[in-house]
């Protein structure tokens, strides 16, 4: 089994900044796709993000590109998602997803690990 936990959430204003973290436990990969995920009150969970286990392949959902950033530490234990110019159609539940590939997917029914989500609020 791998664990992931999402933490970071939290409440901001227009045009602030947040940072994501997913913490990987239990047994990891050696190379795996990792992907950030959200969803918003009444609608479906959406694509974020997304970043191979080398970090040298990203993929970024339009609605998020030149905002957000996906970023991985060098133990490949941890991954990122740095947050900036925050809009208020950005609050959600995020969630970090994981799989055994080294690739970027988008999909949701890709991925086989999936955290328990961290609330993001951005006020007006």
């Amino acid at each position: 089994q791998v664990q992931l936990v999402e933490s970071g959430g939290g409440l901001v204003q227009a045009g602030g900044s947040l940072r994501l973290s997913c913490a990987a436990s239990g047994r990891t990969f050696s190379s795996y796709a990792v992907g950030w995920f959200r969803q918003a009150p009444g609608k479906e969970r959406e694509f974020v993000a997304s970043t191979n286990w080398r970090g040298d392949k990203v993929y970024y959902a339009d609605s998020v590109k030149g905002r957000f950033t996906i970023s991985q530490t060098s133990a490949k234990n941890t991954v990122y998602l740095q947050m900036n110019n925050l809009k208020p159609d950005d609050t959600a539940v995020y969630y970090c997803a994981a799989c055994s590939r080294d690739n970027v997917l988008s999909r949701e029914n890709e991925y086989d690990y999936w955290g328990q989500g961290t609330q993001v609020t951005v006020s007006s």
